[in-house]
């Protein structure tokens, strides 16, 4: 299956700003593109790259005053299949744990595990270590949370989740994450391209999706407290602790964002 992806972003700049643009299709997908995604700037500007510490592509530039836009489109090779993972996936015991995944055990901004540490053993204690106690987080948390776009906010915590009932598919992913760290298994935030592919309409706009990642016997696993069901076409962007290590621009100045648009389509192979 060949998926057409790619985003719209429009923003105002009182003034020249700097940015850090995080909206390349990971490392590890790039293989799977047909035709690249180039970052695309209106009006156009110097650019430059990194790699920053979990091995996401960082774009940089300093936007003029005025108006800008940013876009991508590109086609990427998926398999067209339902999502899975190891359903009898064992936990990993945390002196066993290579070192690169301690970091994704320890609290973090919007991960507060420390918070909802006895909470977590309280819920999730008495559950079958490795995949199914990842998987019942996901179920609690996909109860949990009530979904909406008007919901929104860009410093709810873990815990304030929780405590709230409600949020969009970030909270879904910094809720699990921090329970998931609580019970001592690794995980970390994707940031990801997530269409509709195989589900029934209507279908919602466009837009990028979190999810997590969680470290069990045989490796790190895929996992998505928000649909809580294996989807097609998901395209990882980046990884961090948390959304503030995989925020798709950060801007440094006062600045409006005045379009978004993002796509993830299925290209006819007629």
């Amino acid at each position: 299956m060949k998926l057409r992806i790619g985003y719209e972003l429009d923003y105002h700049f009182p003034q020249p700003t700097p940015l850090i643009l995080m909206l390349n299709v990971h490392f590890s997908r790039v293989s799977d593109l047909q035709s690249p995604d180039y970052i695309r700037l209106s009006p156009s500007v110097p650019v430059s790259g990194y790699r920053d510490g979990f091995g996401n592509w960082c774009t940089r530039l300093v936007a003029p005053q005025g108006a800008m836009r940013i876009t991508a489109d590109a086609i990427i090779q998926d398999s067209g299949k339902p999502e899975a993972y190891d359903r009898g996936a064992g936990q990993v015991p945390v002196e066993h744990l290579p070192e690169e995944a301690i970091v994704f055990l320890l609290a973090s901004r919007f991960c507060d595990s420390d918070r909802l540490l006895d909470l977590a053993w309280e819920l999730f204690g008495t559950t079958p270590p490795g995949a199914p106690r990842v998987q019942a987080i996901c179920d609690f948390v996909n109860r949990r949370i009530a979904f909406n776009y008007n919901d929104a906010s860009v410093t709810r915590s873990a815990s304030e989740a929780y405590r709230e009932g409600r949020g969009v598919c970030r909270d879904y992913a910094h809720l699990a994450i921090a329970f998931c760290r609580a019970m001592n298994i690794p995980a970390r935030y994707c940031t990801c391209y997530l269409g509709d592919v195989g589900t029934p309409p209507p279908w919602p706009p466009g837009d990028f999706a979190a999810s997590f990642e969680a470290y069990l016997d045989g490796g790190w696993q895929m996992f998505d407290p928000r649909n809580n069901v294996p989807r097609i076409g998901r395209v990882l962007i980046a990884r961090g602790r948390d959304a503030a290590d995989v925020a798709i621009a950060t801007t440094f100045g006062p600045n409006t964002l005045t379009g978004f648009r993002v796509w993830t389509d299925e290209v006819s192979e007629a």
